[in-house]
């Protein structure tokens, strides 16, 4: 009898050293209750309690959390099906609130978050919903933040993970983009070919105008020449005029003799003749030949050869 005494003392002083130290770990807060009634909270470490007078209420957990927030189907401002779904990160930084203030914090929170999807989504068109993901992100995470904050928690972040429309909706926006792609097409061929017209009339212009500036290059200098040459006949014809003047007779031969040749070259060049007449005595090619070796044995100054008598050809 006394060893069953004794057995039971040891096992209640087991049981109250067990009451009254609590280790609480780290990333944890534990509310403390006197008789039901919340008086304060355990951060962690180790705490000493009053067995039956106090004891632990609410083990929160501190650390950031993550909340999978299930796929339900939203119906957009353009009446348009889609199915979405999401991930909210929250951490509770008030453990009293968050233990007292609502009854099942992850539920409260993921029917907030749902209901707040819903109203975000639908206030948006399609096109809207599929593009503007950090803007619905955004607006999420204000109002499910602004709602939380009475019960302790911060939301740090809610994501849209997916947005899926109907098969059929799909297939009609595949066809739609794929519409879309063709016109750009054409309209980037449209605008190659209207380019490319242009730089080819571009092109023959600068070429019309290249080649007129060519032709007037071209006739001013034959112009130039024909003035030249018109300037040398005028001083050769000043000179044979000035020669003959004074009495120099071999001058008016070199200037016949030398435009009858030219003549004569001029007639072989045709390419019509096959055979030349000449309708002239050989004696006055002679004799104008004869002028010609004068005229230039007297402007060089040298002693006057004997006479070449013309004989008749045979």
């Amino acid at each position: 009898m006394g060893q069953i005494l004794a057995l039971v003392i040891v096992l209640l002083v087991i049981v109250g050293i067990a009451k009254l130290v609590r280790i609480v770990p780290q990333g944890y807060e534990w509310t403390v209750e006197t008789f039901g009634k919340y008086t304060r909270t355990l951060t962690p470490g180790l705490h000493f309690l009053i067995p039956i007078y106090q004891a632990v209420g609410r083990k929160i957990n501190m650390m950031e959390q993550v909340l999978d927030v299930p796929s339900q189907d939203v119906i957009t401002k353009d009446n348009a099906v889609v199915r979405v779904d999401g991930v909210v990160f929250y951490e509770v930084l008030d453990a009293s609130k968050a233990a007292y203030e609502v009854a099942n914090l992850e539920q409260a929170s993921l029917a907030l978050v749902m209901t707040n999807i819903r109203t975000v989504l639908g206030s948006m068109d399609l096109d809207e919903s599929l593009s503007q993901r950090d803007a619905i992100n955004a607006k999420l995470l204000k109002v499910v933040d602004e709602a939380t904050h009475p019960w302790g928690v911060k939301v740090s972040r809610i994501e849209i993970k997916d947005i899926a429309p109907p098969r059929d909706l799909i297939d009609a926006m595949a066809r739609q983009m794929k519409a879309e792609r063709e016109k750009r097409a054409n309209i980037l061929d449209a605008e190659g070919f209207r380019q490319a017209a242009i730089l080819k009339a571009e092109g023959e212009k600068q070429s019309v105008i290249l080649a007129a500036e060519g032709e007037k290059e071209a006739a001013y200098r034959a112009a130039e020449a024909r003035e030249r040459s018109a300037e040398a006949e005028a001083k050769a014809t000043t000179m044979v005029s000035e020669a003959i003047a004074s009495g120099n007779v071999n001058a008016l031969n070199y200037f016949v003799a030398n435009n009858y040749v030219e003549a004569l070259k001029e007639i072989a060049k045709s390419p019509n003749q096959k055979m030349l007449l000449l309708p002239m005595e050989a004696t006055g090619i002679l004799g104008s030949l004869a002028g010609i070796a004068e005229l230039a044995k007297e402007s060089l100054g040298q002693q006057k050869p004997p006479t070449i008598s013309p004989q008749p050809l045979r």
